[in-house]
């Protein structure tokens, strides 16, 4: 009886212990270690040309979301009058300074920009990540004020980076007014992405299986609910998938799986060379050249407007 007792114990001393890593790397995945604005700012300025921001006309605000949580937004206020807006998701653990290296392009193509904090980043109240599952209703509840506010509004799309990227897919399942996605190195669900980073910590990729009940027991989210891919199916908008040939964190074939998904109405585009979140970086031209023949290709680019 003695040694019954005993096993008894160290079964539920491993159990607890196993149950205990889950929940240690469910907090850790769905924690938020964010930049500060100045951080943000002095890494964009070390790495490109900002000196178009400090002239436009702006406009700071914030929006509450479909739970009441408050979104920080900016509009970048194109110099030439103009009908389109489009609105810049950046990555995880980055803010809205994060979605500069997109903006310039945009307003040479004759677009208002709006740029902001995700939730959880930035200078929204802290929160924990869910990977585009609140993330998504965010950019809804964003994309309907901003067509409310901006009434001119007659093209609206949508531009994201890594986990903008994925918002901005996931947000297709509330049917947002949007005419059209640029969807840059996101991922298609989490799960796969994570099991990367275990890998990277050298840790066996099978605990995410093991964090993913836990986060689902701490949080109210699972990685099971982190797959934006699953609101493609039947959406007719156009999408411009681009992805790094390069990148080691988000496979490029998350972009190749959704642009499957989003049959004929999606083109996908690798950037060679380019890592994770800066092909707009790694090639210019390329990218640039990439967004300008989508634009035009869907009447989305008024020549007359272009800088």
């Amino acid at each position: 009886m003695h040694t019954l007792w005993i096993c008894l114990f160290i079964v539920l001393g491993l159990l607890a212990a196993v149950f205990g890593l889950g929940c240690l790397l469910a907090a850790i995945s769905m924690r938020i270690q964010r930049q500060s604005l100045q951080e943000a700012w002095s890494w964009q300025a070390a790495h490109y040309d900002l000196s178009w921001y400090g002239p436009l006309e702006k406009e700071d605000y914030q929006v509450k979301s479909y739970d009441g949580y408050a979104l920080h937004v900016e509009l970048l206020r194109n110099p030439k009058p103009t009908d389109r807006y489009v609105l810049i998701s950046h990555g995880y653990t980055d803010n809205r300074y994060g979605a500069l290296k997109y903006a310039k392009n945009y307003l040479d193509f004759g677009f208002h920009v709006l740029i902001y904090d995700l939730r959880g980043h930035g200078e929204n109240e802290k929160t924990f990540c869910t990977y585009s599952v609140r993330e998504g209703r965010d950019l809804d509840a964003l994309v309907r004020d901003s067509r409310a506010r901006y009434p001119d509004a007659r093209l609206f799309g949508l531009h994201g980076e890594s986990l903008g990227a994925a918002t901005s897919i996931a947000s297709l399942k509330y049917d947002p007014p949007v005419d059209f996605v640029v969807s840059d190195c996101g991922f298609s669900e989490i799960k796969s992405v994570l099991q990367v980073g275990m890998r990277a910590m050298h840790l066996p990729a099978g605990l995410v299986n093991l964090a993913s009940p836990c986060a689902k027991l701490l949080y109210g989210y699972s990685y099971r609910q982190m797959r934006p891919i699953e609101s493609l199916p039947g959406t007719k908008l156009p999408i411009l998938f681009l992805h790094g040939a390069k990148d080691d964190f988000i496979l490029p074939a998350h972009a190749e799986a959704m642009h499957r998904a989003a049959a004929d109405h999606s083109e996908l585009h690798l950037i060679p060379e380019a890592p994770h979140a800066i092909s707009c970086l790694t090639d210019p031209p390329l990218y640039r050249q990439y967004q300008e023949d989508f634009l035009a290709r869907h009447h989305f680019l008024n020549e007359k407007m272009k800088l």
